[in-house]
């Protein structure tokens, strides 16, 4: 579906319907300057272009295009030395950077300013973490649910809504990409980084989202980062502060993991994010796979035959720090088939020792040239070089639009999974008296007193406790709460607004309900479906250990 067509349903206040977005769109391609997602491969104008570009760039300009730095400050000026001194190809924005739409609007036109002034001009890939859910670093906007309510909803055209709506707002801002969507495979209920970042633990679901949000990404010309290959679902070790191991047999991790990186590089995404973990069946090393040879350019890109961008995830995490220092790290991930190194934590370290490498002919000029050619075509792919600049007034008009916290709310009304309702307990009845407590208490009450209900300050007053919790699976205290809230014998519903795991780790309750986020468009639809003004029709898109509870499983009233 055509991204134009996408946000006039979104407009219209009808999307999710049941189409399913397909890998490739049957729009673009041919040799007008563009190609299609279905392809990595560049039109012949682009790639003449890119060749032309390349050519005439240093051997310092051509190693800066291989980093991504931080953003400093909230004015494009705070980033003028680093510009003009590395030349980097990318920036990241973090909530320290963003006040609001026109501000960033105003500060991504200036750093585009900067770099067109420096070197040989290429313009900046300008990226964010908005993958939505717990994982947004934009402290303004519309706000979707975590990729598993998405899952939830067993519709790819609610990926696509999340993508195109987000990329609007992304590309108002002058925000070009996006290190989203999440391909992992969520089968470890411990996982403690992924979680509800994923669509879920059925490899054939996920492989379906993940190509249906990177090409609304893409039709909106923002760059979508598909992460984090050779999957991290499957972890129990945060990559942030220690370094994973994943020790399963090549034929699991080709059975489990692999479908959604595979269905990724036939659709052509831009761009795929590699992991800091150790996967000893494919590479025996014990190097994590952002510096492994076997798993970049042996199995990404010798076997998948993947051609597009591979970026590190962020360099400074202890993952990928345990065994090398900072600029061997950057040397080595360039060596592995890496194209772009996402914050090295020191940028003057990790360029130097990059440089260093090439100009010794230990990292070739070829495997150079061939790295800075991929980050060349892809930002003529997506207009980068004529991009017209970010206007502030739009961007305040666009980003956070009653017709974008709209289609968020649609989405999040779609994933609530009703997974306990003990003696009908719920839908609440009209005039149902009901204290609530726990996770999102606030915006569940507020919701509840717009919908009829009344909401008392006790339990004792209540005909009906509702318990809020998040990750209530690793938490006492969420789990004694929930057991005192029944020891009066008033019937009580759990909202879980993480994963829907919590129920194998609290008191048996009447009601229990799944959100899969805790954003708020999430606990006001876990309201609007407590007071049956939404039926639930969200199923379960993970197996839940410990319970007969599994993929598919979901109540209705």
């Amino acid at each position: 579906m055509a991204l134009r067509r996408l946000l006039a349903l979104v407009g219209a206040g009808l999307l999710l319907s049941s189409t399913a977005c397909g890998g490739a769109s049957e729009e673009g391609g041919g040799d007008d300057g563009s190609s299609s997602p279905g392809s990595t491969a560049p039109s012949p104008d682009t790639a003449a272009r890119a060749a032309e570009l390349l050519a005439d760039m240093s051997l310092e300009e051509k190693v800066g295009q291989l980093f991504v730095a931080t953003v400093s400050g909230t004015q494009a000026q705070d980033n003028a030395d680093l510009i003009e001194t590395y030349h980097p190809g990318g920036l990241i924005y973090f909530p320290e950077n963003l006040s609001d739409p026109e501000q960033v609007a105003t500060l991504s036109n200036g750093l585009q300013d900067l770099a067109a002034d420096s070197g040989a001009g290429i313009p900046l890939f300008l990226g964010i973490d908005q993958e939505q859910g717990m994982v947004a670093r934009l402290p303004f906007g519309a706000r979707f649910p975590d990729a598993m309510a998405i899952g939830a909803t067993r519709d790819p055209q609610a990926a696509a809504t999340l993508a195109g709506t987000t990329a609007a707002e992304l590309s108002a801002l002058g925000i070009n990409l996006d290190y989203a969507p999440v391909a992992d495979v969520n089968v470890n209920a411990a996982n403690p980084v992924i979680g509800v970042r994923s669509f879920g633990s059925d490899p054939e679901l996920v492989a379906t989202m993940v190509p249906a949000q990177a090409e609304a990404f893409e039709e909106a010309g923002v760059v979508p980062v598909v992460k984090h290959f050779p999957g991290h679902g499957d972890t129990d070790v945060d990559s942030h502060t220690g370094l994973p191991v994943v020790d399963k047999t090549r034929e699991e991790w080709e059975r489990v993991d692999l479908p959604p990186f595979r269905q990724a590089v036939e659709a052509g995404v831009d761009m795929i994010m590699t992991a800091h973990v150790v996967m000893p069946a494919i590479d025996g090393s014990g190097e994590p796979s952002t510096l492994s040879p076997e798993v970049i350019d042996g199995v990404l890109r010798g076997e998948l035959g993947y051609d597009g961008v591979v970026t590190t995830d962020a360099l400074n995490m202890e993952g990928v720090r345990q065994t090398h220092d900072d600029g061997e790290i950057a040397v080595r991930a360039v060596l592995a088939g890496a194209d772009q190194l996402l914050m090295p934590p020191d940028l003057a370290t990790a360029h130097a020792a990059v440089l260093a490498a090439v100009e010794e002919g230990r990292i070739d000029r070829e495997r150079l040239d061939a790295s800075v050619r991929r980050v060349l075509e892809l930002k003529l792919e997506r207009g980068l070089f004529d991009a017209a600049p970010a206007d502030p007034d739009h961007a305040r008009d666009t980003v956070g639009s009653a017709e974008h916290r709209q289609a968020a709310q649609e989405v999040a009304d779609r994933s609530v999974t009703l997974l306990r309702n003990e003696g009908d307990v719920l839908p609440l009845a009209e005039g149902a008296r009901v204290h609530v407590t726990g996770a999102g208490a606030q915006e569940i009450s507020a919701a509840l007193e717009e919908l009829g209900r009344t909401v008392t300050g006790s339990a004792g007053e209540a005909d009906v406790v509702v318990v809020g919790t998040q990750g209530a699976r690793g938490d006492a205290e969420q789990q004694a709460m929930v057991e005192s809230a029944g020891s009066s014998g008033t019937p009580v519903v759990v909202v879980a607004q993480g994963t829907p795991y919590d129920i194998v780790a609290i008191a048996e309750p009447d009601g229990y309900l799944a959100t899969y986020s805790s954003v708020e468009v999430s606990r006001t639809a876990a309201a609007r479906v407590l007071t049956g003004e939404v039926n639930p029709s969200g199923r379960l898109p993970v197996d839940i250990p410990g319970t007969d509870l599994g993929l598919g499983d979901g109540l209705t009233y």
